[in-house]
């Protein structure tokens, strides 16, 4: 698809489809199908709708909605009308929740009515929301509520306003993985790029169908997911949420050829009892990160897909990306040329190859890349130290140009003297037979530095003992990398898009439950 310049809007994608595709399908949600018209037709009641409440350029819109249709409706109208997107975590509760509301600035929350206790609950402190559009049949005593049907009720009457590919158009919550979210505030055209970049990498057509399981309130699902398979003409089948279970049932139903996956997906994909017919589906290829060399052959050869990976973030994009043509297992890429990067070291010195440094970037490509931390111009500058943005993490590269990312620099932990991965640590905990996820966290030691606590989620069914996943460990780890700690959990602390809460984990630190290697072998 050819995108003009005034269009590179996201609902400037949707309106030239409309014109261009009219009643051809695009999304398939449970029985339901939308062509691209008619998407293009809801999203415009909704932005007349929203315009009847009063709403104009810039305002915040936030939605609380699990995956559905009239998420989609609401994201694409938000954008017709200039508003910012704001999409919020459906786990969210209490004083987080609140937090998120009001630091953006939200004047409208469209809000899913499983979701209404928890917004019940802080409604006195809601003092910014002007309109609460409640989709569902609970009620919600409130002046400022008004029903999503009723919302609805127009003939799609709104007027156009000029907006830039430069103007805001989503403010997408970082992941929190290690500490509170922030608001990165992302550009139409941010999101046209990124859609762009995913569909080389995963060679879009209009041939294909992607399966879209992952939570539509994160960036995943909707830049790197949604806007690719609409810009390529691609069909999309929304589920409500990624199931193990489901999963190949859906891919083979719906003829999925495209999926993206995230955290420990492919693991627990592949912790699956093995069948005959896992080889007999038709994906055509997987596009995600962090499958490591064991796990990306594994998957690859026994279901009959090839996984395509790269690296990225809410504020950046993916500047790191590989190709069907072009892969090595166990690397994020090489550098997409809309991008300038350097890996430093702790003093600000650029490294060679095969040395671990953190990761700066900066864009060649207008407006690709997050705006600023929304409300939080100390993060904002925090980030962008010496014209770089400084990602947090630890990548290396090799001779060739190829990327490899380390560890989250937060992450990163020092025991006697020597540098760790918590990265590398989960791989080799991972590797036994019994354990589902883990994370490697670290633990201050009296002698300083830091002692090493693995936080472990077994397979169902299954059990081990610490002891035995010490040795298992000292089988496979420098002696300086195996864990001192161990504790034992039903599951890990996650965010709704699978991504371990590893600060969570910290605070905690040691628990009555854990096992200290040390103690008990003196």
């Amino acid at each position: 698809m050819v995108i003009s310049f005034e269009n590179r809007t996201v609902h400037g994608v949707i309106e030239q489809l409309a014109a261009d595709r009219g009643d051809k399908p695009f999304l398939s949600f449970k029985d339901q199908t939308f062509s691209y018209s008619e998407l293009n037709d809801e999203a415009g009641k909704v932005a007349a709708g929203l315009q009847g409440l009063g709403i104009v350029k810039n305002d915040k819109v936030a939605i609380m909605m699990s995956n559905r249709p009239e998420f989609l409706f609401s994201w694409f109208g938000t954008s017709k009308v200039g508003a910012v997107e704001v999409p919020v975590n459906t786990a969210h509760k209490g004083a987080l929740l609140s937090y998120m509301i009001n630091m953006s600035d939200s004047v409208v929350l469209i809000l899913e009515a499983d979701f209404v206790d928890q917004i019940r609950e802080i409604l006195p402190d809601l003092r910014k929301l002007k309109h609460i559009i409640l989709l569902g049949d609970d009620e919600l005593s409130d002046d400022r509520m008004v029903s999503f049907g009723d919302f609805m009720d127009n003939d799609r009457d709104y007027r156009p306003c000029h907006i830039l590919p430069s103007d805001p158009c989503a403010m997408m919550f970082t992941s929190g993985t290690t500490g509170p979210s922030k608001g990165a505030v992302v550009p139409h055209n941010y999101q046209l790029v990124m859609a762009e970049i995913i569909c080389g990498m995963a060679e879009y057509s209009e041939e294909d169908c992607l399966y879209n399981a992952l939570p539509l309130f994160h960036g995943n699902a909707q830049t790197l997911s949604t806007m690719p398979a609409l810009i390529s003409g691609a069909r999309m089948v929304l589920a409500k949420r990624f199931s193990a279970s489901q999963f190949w049932d859906d891919i083979r139903r719906h003829n999925c050829t495209e999926f993206n996956y995230i955290g420990g997906i492919l693991a627990i994909l592949l912790k699956a009892e093995p069948k005959d017919d896992d080889a007999d589906n038709p994906l055509r290829v997987m596009v995600g990160a962090g499958a490591n060399k064991e796990i990306f052959t594994a998957f690859e050869d026994r279901f009959n897909v090839q996984l395509v990976e790269g690296y990225g973030m809410s504020e950046i994009g993916t500047p790191l990306n590989t190709s069907p043509g072009d892969r090595r297992p166990g690397s994020c890429g090489t550098l997409n040329p809309g991008y300038q990067i350097m890996l430093i070291d702790d003093q600000g010195q650029e490294v060679g190859p095969h040395t671990p440094g953190e990761l700066l970037i900066r864009p060649l490509v207008p407006h690709s890349m997050m705006l600023e931390y929304y409300n939080m111009p100390e993060k904002t500058v925090e980030a962008w130290q010496d014209l770089w943005f400084h990602t947090g993490d630890y990548l290396q590269h090799d001779e060739e140009g190829y990327y490899y990312f380390v560890d989250r620099k937060k992450d990163a932990l020092r025991r006697r003297g020597e540098n760790i991965s918590s990265f590398e640590v989960e791989q080799g905990v991972n590797s036994h037979a019994a354990v589902l996820e883990s994370a490697a966290v670290a633990v201050k030691s009296d002698l300083g530095e830091d002692e090493v606590m693995i936080c472990v989620a077994l397979k169902p069914g299954q059990k081990l003992a610490a002891k035995d996943l010490i040795t298992h460990c000292e089988k496979l780890m420098a002696y300086f990398m195996v864990p001192r700690y161990v504790r034992f959990m039903d599951q890990l602390p996650k965010t709704p898009t699978e991504r371990v809460q590893k600060y969570r984990l910290r605070d905690e630190g040691v628990t009555p439950d854990t096992f200290d290697r040390e103690r008990k072998l003196s």
